[in-house]
């Protein structure tokens, strides 16, 4: 069980790390991101216990259901502005993300992972239906902790509001 709660963390943090960076294309403010992907379904539910037990050690448990994980996540106007994508940790994990593409409405990286505990490459493509919205693919093939991962995902983003209350700005390695 924690050797599978940590691979997904992990396959979280890598699918968020490339989520939809593209200059005047996000909104700053308050976003919703919902991840659904075939790892996630297969996770036991944890338990109320098991969810104090990680708030109470720092981590901010998304909320679970339906094969689908949901996070509120805060955009500043400076990550906003960036034509870069966000590293969300994945340099800490041995990887990194390669080939960003934004055309238009459409963007694309890849993220290769060659740390202790991630192995394998992945691929994201993803589309921005307005400055509120947008769809992303996100495929992925290696290990996590040494257990062989194959897994697709599908992330979507609305955009919430101007404020965003008491959710902090992701870390971006440092850069907020």
């Amino acid at each position: 069980m924690r050797r599978s709660l940590v691979s997904l963390l992990l396959f979280a943090i890598v699918s968020y790390g490339g989520t939809a960076w593209a200059a005047d294309q996000m909104k700053p403010g308050l976003w919703e991101m919902a991840i659904k992907s075939g790892l996630l379904k297969s996770m036991p539910t944890l338990t109320p216990q098991q969810i104090k037990k990680m708030q109470d050690m720092g981590i901010k448990v998304p909320k679970m259901s339906d094969g689908g994980m949901v996070s509120e996540v805060c955009i500043t106007k400076e990550m906003a502005a960036r034509d870069t994508p966000p590293t969300a940790g994945i340099k800490s994990m041995g990887c990194e993300s390669k080939d960003y593409r934004h055309n238009g409405t459409k963007y694309s990286l890849d993220i290769v992972c060659n740390g202790p505990d991630m192995k394998g490459q992945g691929r994201m493509e993803g589309t921005f239906s307005s400055d509120e919205a947008f769809t992303s693919t996100y495929q992925f093939k290696g290990l996590a902790h040494g257990q062989p991962i194959d897994q697709s995902s599908e992330t979507t983003g609305k955009w919430i509001s101007d404020d965003c209350g008491s959710v902090q700005p992701m870390d971006m390695e440092g850069q907020k």
